[in-house]
């Protein structure tokens, strides 16, 4: 069974409440007689069912509200007891109010919510000073206060925690579909922009080489010869935006990448080193740090990111590092793709874990041929509106990706 943030919430309140009982039971039960007996068989129901209940709308969202029977009834078995029990056993029975405190501080608004507190505070301290040995009063009502503000905004802050975090998955998730949204538009435009003035062009020369085609063979052949031409550059635009970008450049990927990083909350650093390569090897490399970064927002729960390229030994090698990688390694298309991109051009791809991330590492040899050189120096970029780089486009990658072990591949 995975241990979800959820389970681990609610395992530690558990925990908690468990450590606040153990000594009632045994006190209790022994010293109370009849008394104490029914203090716990109905006491520790009265108290724990409208707690959990507590915890559990809290779990599923549930805003804060006013006041409800169920925290009344847990109020209530948690001071009546005080005035049941015999003697000083009503010492054993002094954390309820801690746990108190957390079910408050999660049903009810805010202003409710600190002055229930501003009572629980003396109501704790009075009744701590009451059942401490005198010489030692002082020291257990303070003590006290220090108890219920621990144990009260632990339990607050723990399930709290669960429910931003969810809150936190569902806006990447949305932020990631949003960029994708985007590139679609881009081919969307890209389509409209390229192909709608060519295939304008085709319909009018065939229509004119229809008409020429009896009276002026020549000029219809001129015609249908443009006509070609026009029809080739077409299909050249479709190849072009099916590949992503009117041209693949490690530089512009990388701008691309940072941008759709920025956009799902990852901060990114790149750090490019001035090498000049091969087109081949320039657009291999735009290639991988497509799939990576795509999948790092995809399917990993990444904060940080680091795309960096070096050169050594006239070789060139890509690392793309993020942290918090999830599921474990499957060889998916894009993977497979990259290192058959690498094998053609004689170099090598490697995935694999880094810590608690993915490291994807591509080397190549830096053969000389269209050079092109770039000059962007390490920087960081942080989450938010005004810090994206680039041109601003965001890449969703390919269909099929991977990220190894940050990723189940698709």
């Amino acid at each position: 069974m995975r241990m979800t943030p959820q389970r681990l919430a609610v395992g530690l309140v558990a925990l908690i409440s468990l450590g606040y009982t153990v000594f009632p039971v045994i006190y209790i039960s022994r010293y109370c007689g009849p008394v104490g007996i029914a203090v716990l068989v109905i006491g520790f129901p009265a108290f724990f069912v409208p707690h959990f209940r507590h915890i559990r709308a809290a779990l599923r969202g549930a805003e804060p509200g006013g006041p409800s029977v169920g925290l009344a009834v847990q109020a209530l078995a948690a001071f009546l007891p005080f005035a049941i029990l015999p003697g000083q056993m009503g010492y054993w029975w002094t954390g309820m109010p801690s746990i108190l405190l957390g079910s408050v501080l999660l049903r009810l608004r805010p202003p409710l919510a600190l002055g229930c507190l501003a009572v629980l505070v003396p109501a704790v301290f009075a009744l701590n000073w009451h059942y401490a040995y005198p010489e030692a009063r002082v020291t257990a009502a303070f003590y006290s206060l220090i108890t219920l503000a621990v144990t009260g905004f632990v339990i607050y802050g723990v399930t709290r925690l669960v429910v931003v975090s969810r809150e936190l998955a569902r806006a990447r998730t949305e932020l990631a579909e949003a960029a994708v949204l985007r590139e679609r538009l881009r081919i969307s435009r890209d389509l409209h922009d390229g192909l709608g003035s060519s295939l304008t062009a085709v319909a009018l020369k065939g229509d004119l080489a229809r008409r020429l085609v009896r009276r002026d063979p020549a000029a219809a052949e001129a015609e249908l010869a443009e006509l070609v031409g026009v029809a080739r550059e077409a299909a050249q635009d479709v190849r072009q935006v099916a590949r992503g970008y009117r041209e693949m450049s490690l530089t512009g990927e990388t701008h691309r990448a940072v941008a759709l990083l920025e956009a799902s909350g990852v901060s990114c650093r790149t750090d490019l080193a001035d090498v000049e390569v091969s087109r081949e090897t320039d657009e291999a490399l735009a290639w991988a740090v497509r799939e990576a970064v795509t999948n790092v927002v995809r399917h990993s729960q990444a904060t940080t990111c680091s795309i960096s390229v070096s050169a050594h030994g006239g070789a060139v090698r890509l690392e793309v590092v993020n942290d918090r990688a999830r599921g474990r390694a499957a060889d998916g298309g894009g993977l497979t793709g990259l290192r058959e991109r690498a094998s053609g051009l004689g170099g090598s791809v490697v995935a694999e874990r880094a810590g608690d991330g993915f490291r994807l590492v591509m080397e190549l040899p830096a053969v000389p041929g269209t050079p092109r050189r770039r000059a962007d120096r390490s920087r960081w970029v942080r989450r938010g509106p005004d810090a994206a780089t680039g041109d601003g486009n965001v890449a969703a990658g390919d269909p099929e990706t991977t990220t190894g072990d940050a990723a189940v591949a698709t």
